[in-house]
């Protein structure tokens, strides 16, 4: 220890008044010892991250052993100790070990050695001075840090001549700082989900957490304590079975490792694509992925190993494995329920049905490419599969109440079939009334009225009426209901009338010329 040396009730005392917050100047006068003293010791405190209470805690030996004063004996113990320290390095990249465990592998091999705070304060000191890769910091398979790159590449629209921005996403392993680059269109949640998902896939395996910085794409609302995940992000991470962790705005060292990585690719992927052309997403992409293994086997500065052999030796086997079959992207959105006890959805322009009991509320629709789920206060009340019919119905007899249940078999084909047996003229007329409607309830409903005036006149009647009725411009049962009471129907519809003209000498021709 620099300066004089102290008894151990003097060290207890100086600790004592460091933790009421007394200046290291103030703790010397009141101690009566050299501020340099106070200031070397209060140095050590701070490298071994240990609080107050736990100082004041330890053993006399413990506490002494930790103000050990430098001799030969010392030296020999910690050069034995310090041969160790890179071992101690990688095995805590490993998850669940820990200094404790290290320490006890380490006094079973050297009773004499080190008691364990004095261990981890020499550790860490080395730490600090040899930190020189951010590996050292991180556990393996624990995150991996996603974003996308500031600058953008391009390419040609062959047809146009048109240059072509897309954005560059950029994944890191912070352990090994394995990393993968891909071009995509947009930071869309498509975009990003897709680049998720490619990233595992080509990984081979889960990291624990997802760090991305604030996306739009990611995060719903910002917060520096409890960010909102957007819900496609969420349900992508439990279809892989990890987290999404999202760095905290304004911390750039949240996310520091991952900005380094970008100005490396800058250097190894950026430049040497700039010196080609590329006339679509796809080559662009191919040639990402040349640049990247060479990227990835550079060896680093110091020389000891490359990404992928740091990947390969600390990471892969932490990962978890892969879920079976591949994450179809779910969409979530708000609807409330129709009068018809039908939700609209709007990107496919079709109905879905809801039990009638909810009719005017408000629910989650979740959809993917295959389902349709519909929540109500988190408890799922419908499930249909996903129609990309446009204007059509999915509905479940069981959700309509039971004055509509006797519609539940209606179909077009049902009442075109009736109309036939009317007659041609009946049958144009409840095809157009059954495409008048978007909702086709509401058109079952005029076809069944109308076809049952057989049974009110006749089907020769219904038939004259139909026809006269395809001469308006839309079709409605109140039309033929009125054309019936009226008995329009079996009035000649007249035509152009033709008018008869007397001989008389201004009438023109070449017959009349004489």
């Amino acid at each position: 220890m620099a300066g004089q040396r102290i008894e151990i009730m003097e060290i207890r005392n100086l600790i004592s008044l460091k933790a009421k917050g007394l200046s290291n100047r103030k703790i010397a006068d009141l101690l009566k010892i050299n501020r340099k003293t106070v200031d070397s010791y209060i140095s050590r405190f701070s490298f071994l991250k240990l609080s107050s209470e736990e100082l004041l805690g330890l053993e006399e030996a413990d506490l002494r052993d930790l103000f050990t004063e430098d001799s030969q004996t010392e030296k020999a113990r910690y050069e034995s100790l310090s041969g160790y320290f890179s071992y101690f390095e990688k095995e805590l990249c490993k998850p669940g070990c820990t200094l404790q465990a290290l320490w006890k592998e380490y006094i079973t091999s050297h009773p004499d050695g080190y008691k364990y705070t004095q261990f981890t304060w020499h550790y860490r000191r080395w730490r600090k001075l040899n930190n020189y890769s951010g590996k050292l910091e991180h556990k393996a398979a624990e995150k991996l840090f996603v974003d996308f790159c500031g600058n953008k590449l391009s390419y040609v629209e062959r047809s146009t001549g048109e240059q072509i921005e897309v954005e560059v996403f950029i994944a890191v392993l912070p352990c090994s700082q394995y990393t993968f680059v891909k071009a995509v269109p947009s930071q869309q949640r498509e975009d990003v989900i897709s680049c998720l998902a490619d990233c595992l896939h080509w990984l081979g395996g889960v990291p624990q957490a997802i760090v991305s910085d604030n996306l739009k794409a990611a995060v719903s609302k910002g917060c520096k304590y409890a960010p909102i995940i957007n819900k496609t992000l969420a349900d992508f991470s439990l279809h892989y079975g990890c987290a999404v962790d999202p760095a905290r705005p304004y911390h750039p060292q949240d996310k520091a490792l991952v900005e380094r990585s970008v100005e490396i690719v800058y250097q190894r992927i950026y430049y040497p694509l700039s010196k080609q052309l590329f006339f679509d997403i796809f080559s662009l992409n191919k040639a990402i992925c040349s640049l990247l293994q060479e990227y990835n086997d550079y060896l680093f500065s110091h020389g000891n190993g490359t990404r992928r052999s740091h990947f390969i030796d600390l990471e892969q086997a932490y990962l978890h494995p892969l879920p079976s079959g591949s994450y179809s992207i779910r969409h979530f959105r708000r609807a409330k329920v129709q009068k018809t006890a039908h939700i609209y959805m709007s990107e496919d322009h079709n109905y879905y049905s809801v039990p009638y009991r909810f009719t005017g509320m408000h629910v989650e629709v979740q959809y993917n490419q295959d389902i349709v789920e519909i929540f109500y206060n988190h408890e799922r009340i419908a499930l249909h599969k996903r129609s990309h019919k446009a204007g059509h119905y999915t509905t479940t007899s069981d959700h309509m109440p039971s004055t509509h249940q006797a519609y539940g078999q209606w179909s077009p084909e049902y009442f075109e079939n009736r109309a036939v047996q009317v007659g041609p003229f009946t049958l144009e007329y409840i095809r157009r009334l059954l495409a008048q409607y978007s909702y086709p309830e509401i058109a079952y409903k005029q076809s069944h009225g109308i076809l049952s005036f057989v049974k009110s006149y006749n089907k020769e009647r219904l038939e004259g009426a139909c026809k006269r009725a395809l001469e308006y411009h839309r079709a409605s049962y109140h039309t033929i209901a009125n054309i019936l009471k009226s008995g329009l129907d079996m009035e000649q519809i007249p035509t152009d009338p033709v008018i008869a003209i007397g001989d008389h000498n201004n009438i023109r021709g070449a017959a009349n010329y004489k």
